[in-house]
């Protein structure tokens, strides 16, 4: 009886990829923006792999689109490749803008957490104590200043309508906006299973989620 050597480790199936398609998927240098669409070409390259299923793959390309090297990838070349390396579409402005926001989010979350991971300086806190402690003092006979200028209002936000997709549209290929966060993203539908939908990014992230929370682009 034979046996399935499914692979189990994110980082194995990254490996899968970097061997059946060095051409295009690279570990450090020579990293290029992909083919708006890829996934769906290697599913049909692994058809029947006993190696990596889809949703694998998917995890795969989620986690290459978002490493920092690939994200700068895209906001430095002009066009796109395909699984054989071959030059596909141009690069967008619009997904080099995507992509340099998400390049700025995610650094300023790693500096967030390893600033959350330092010890406190005893030191730089006692001193701080008595810097305040002594200003205290000096100000507390002549009284705290009230603030009397009015709080500047906000600026009123812009309303744009976005209108919901239909479920007519709904379908692969569709070229939709999807919500993540607060933000709506411009996508293409690559896969939908009754009430859940794969789209994929413009920087080449898969992503799953809701019919409800596609929009008409």
């Amino acid at each position: 009886m034979e046996t399935t050597n499914k692979l189990k480790d994110i980082n194995e199936v990254l490996d899968f990829l970097y061997q059946e398609f060095p051409q295009c998927f690279k570990q450090k240098d020579g990293i290029q923006p992909l083919k708006v669409g890829i996934f769906k070409d290697i599913a049909e390259r692994i058809e029947g792999s006993e190696k990596v299923s889809k949703t694998q793959v998917r995890q795969a390309l989620r986690k290459y689109t978002s490493n920092w090297r690939y994200l700068e990838a895209v906001t430095k070349s002009e066009f796109r490749i395909d699984l054989d390396g071959n030059q596909d579409e141009k690069v967008e402005q619009e997904h080099i803008e995507h992509a340099q926001k998400a390049l700025e989010e995610s650094r300023a979350k790693m500096a967030k957490r390893k600033k959350a991971q330092r010890p406190p300086r005893k030191d730089a806190d006692t001193k701080s104590y008595k810097k305040n402690a002594g200003s205290h003092a000096k100000t507390g006979d002549k009284g705290a200043r009230v603030n009397t200028k009015p709080a500047k209002a906000a600026p009123a936000k812009r309303s744009g309508k976005v209108e919901p997709l239909p479920a007519s549209e709904v379908k692969v290929n569709s070229k939709v906006k999807v919500k993540l966060g607060q933000a709506l993203v411009n996508a293409v539908i690559t896969e939908v299973n009754k009430d859940e939908v794969h789209v994929e990014l413009v920087t080449g992230m898969q992503v799953k989620t809701k019919a409800d929370s596609l929009y008409i682009i």
